[in-house]
């Protein structure tokens, strides 16, 4: 059978509050986003798994405030009086930063206090949890406010599963969400990987996304 090859061609992934599907796992994170901005302090962590919803969650968050964004890796060389001048700042990934670096959040969370501005961190460790040789830096970490997106339950996961297929414009049947629900890891990077996987072997195949295809692609990715 010839097979038609399956060009990657995008999809746009929704991130609005609306989209982000609550459930235990997450309801602390996202009942402490929401708060703002009567936050308890001038800045929030977040911290869970690759593809827990931190970043969705931040997304809501800057959608919401008008924050800029950055990752933790480009503080060290980052104009920070520029960046605090938004009043509102996303920092990704947080977690073992040069000294350069450590210094720069440092500074930055400096800077966020005495101009009252908003800071929210995400990193896979608690605050308390990363690796800082900063003691001053440490210290100011373990004072955040924190709350973790834990791995997703059944509900949940089956829930993601139909808005990555949503997000690619794909309708699938609840017998595929059911199936993958209960045979793929506990994990949303894990269902995106899959979700990505059946749309490229149902484009490639000419097939629709079917069960029988499911399992498949979970037997070629060895999670079958």
């Amino acid at each position: 059978m010839t097979r038609q090859l399956a060009f990657e061609l995008g999809h746009r992934t929704a991130l609005g509050r609306e989209d982000f599907l609550v459930a235990p796992s997450n309801e602390a994170a996202v009942a402490l986003v929401d708060a703002w901005p009567d936050w308890p302090s001038h800045g929030i962590a977040l911290s869970g798994p690759s593809g827990s919803g931190k970043t969705h969650l931040a997304e809501v968050w800057r959608a919401a405030s008008g924050a800029a964004r950055i990752d933790a890796g480009d503080l060290a060389t980052a104009d920070l009086p520029g960046l605090i001048a938004s009043r509102a700042v996303i920092v990704e990934d947080v977690g073992a930063l040069s000294d350069a670096g450590e210094r720069a959040l440092f500074h930055l969370l400096n800077l966020a206090k005495e101009d009252k501005a908003f800071l929210l961190l995400t990193g896979r460790e608690a605050p308390a949890r990363m690796p800082t040789r900063l003691p001053d830096l440490a210290s100011r970490l373990r004072a955040l406010p924190h709350a973790e997106l834990g791995a997703p339950d059944d509900a949940l996961l089956a829930g993601v599963l139909v808005k990555l297929f949503d997000d690619r414009q794909l309708r699938v049947g609840e017998p595929v969400i059911t199936y993958l629900a209960a045979r793929i890891e506990r994990s949303i990077a894990v269902a995106r990987d899959v979700v990505e996987a059946l749309d490229r072997a149902s484009l490639s195949g000419k097939r629709p996304i079917s069960v029988p295809l499911a399992a498949e692609v979970l037997r070629d990715k060895g999670l079958a």
